[in-house]
């Protein structure tokens, strides 16, 4: 899966996309990133979601557009889990598209 195709998904599903870049707001800049979870079956959509989350900064966002079915449930309980904020989700045609905020870590 390429980025274009990915922009695409994400577009049609009504979520703004995410440019990988840094957002300035005042003296804090945030990033959104994006990640394309598509055709993965559990637990991989998960994995990869904690994989780019342990990347990012607290504030950042995350989009990540998933189709395995699982995915409504896991995603929000993982979040729940480790501090993290689904701030949309938007479910159609069988893709999941989450915008995640990222928390602090949560110690362990």
């Amino acid at each position: 899966p390429d980025a274009a195709r990915l922009a695409l998904v994400i577009a049609a599903l009504g979520a703004p996309a995410g440019d990988q870049s840094r957002l300035s707001c005042g003296a804090m800049a945030t990033r959104h990133d994006t990640i394309d979870c598509e055709r993965l079956v559990c637990p991989m959509p998960l994995i990869r979601v904690q994989d780019r989350v342990d990347a990012l900064a607290a504030g950042d966002r995350l989009t990540a557009n998933c189709t395995d079915p699982g995915a409504p449930e896991d995603i929000p309980a993982w979040c729940r889990i480790n501090g993290h904020q689904v701030l949309s989700s938007v479910s159609r045609n069988g893709a999941y598209l989450f915008t995640l905020r990222v928390g602090r870590p949560v110690d362990q």
